[in-house]
């Protein structure tokens, strides 16, 4: 079994194991593990994924709920939600309406297994993990920025669970930290920690400078680069990302690829 179901959470106490890319499960001291869009592949040519292998079996990992961002391949992929399907019949699916058809007409999932969910919304799961849904781009993209609106819904989750409350942005529009109600609406939540997506050059995401001022006004107090260690053509080095944060601002965290760290509330 994957190591995070025999691990023993203390109260108080998150354990957030990213795998690569955007892909991330929680388990809080209550033993519910929420997996964060499951991406997992078995296909991986080496001239797209830097890894040969997935970093995860998802028959290994029994899983409770799992949170999808937006319907992009690597966020919601139908192989990979089949099979946690197949290890558990129990476990729920939730997240936008694109994310919802898909699974629904290409995995083997029950109907009233999966729920819709959209921005500004809230949803409580097991006993006391709360999942509010924010936008990660706004439907109508940035006119200003000259930024065409999303081909399809783009979500941010902002989780509270044993006294802990993370933030996953999913994949942000690159002028997010310059629209205040897309600040605002996840700020509002006092998040202790955000797992942001971003790149230093490809301009989808937000730049380094971006991500910064994006985690500093939200007022995260620290913050763990995502959306990286995939493929090939969409790494960038989390060192140097974590060397654009000034020492008083929002301290960044590496969490090394298929790996978890505990964290409690600062």
């Amino acid at each position: 079994m994957h190591p995070l179901v025999d691990l023993k959470v203390p109260k108080d106490t998150v354990a957030v194991h990213w795998f690569e890319q955007s892909s991330f499960a929680i388990k809080d001291s209550a033993g519910i593990i929420v997996q964060i869009d499951p991406y997992f592949p078995r296909e991986r040519p080496a001239d797209r994924f830097i890894h040969p292998t997935p970093p995860l079996d998802e028959a290994e990992l029994p899983t409770d709920y799992v949170l999808l961002t937006h319907a992009h391949g690597d966020h919601t992929c139908p192989e990979s939600i089949q099979r946690i399907w197949e290890t558990s019949s129990e476990t729920r699916f939730i997240g936008p309406e694109e994310s919802v058809r898909q699974i629904l007409a290409e995995t083997d999932v029950a109907e009233a297994n999966v729920s819709e969910i959209s921005a500004g919304h809230s949803v409580t799961i097991g006993k006391n993990l709360i999942v509010h849904a924010v936008y990660a781009k706004p439907p109508a993209g940035d006119i200003d920025a000259n930024i065409a609106p999303p081909d399809v819904t783009h979500l941010g989750y902002v989780i509270t669970m044993d006294g802990v409350t993370l933030y996953f942005s999913g994949d942000p529009i690159n002028t997010f930290a310059e629209r205040d109600k897309l600040i605002a609406a996840v700020a509002a939540y006092e998040p202790d920690i955000g797992f942001l997506t971003n790149h230093p050059t490809e301009g989808e995401f937000p730049f380094y400078d971006g991500c910064v001022k994006m985690a500093s006004r939200i007022g995260l107090k620290y913050v763990v680069p995502a959306h990286r260690a995939c493929f090939v053509t969409r790494d960038y080095d989390a060192v140097e990302w974590a060397a654009q944060f000034p020492t008083d601002g929002p301290k960044p965290l590496i969490i090394p690829r298929n790996s978890h760290m505990l964290f409690s509330h600062w």
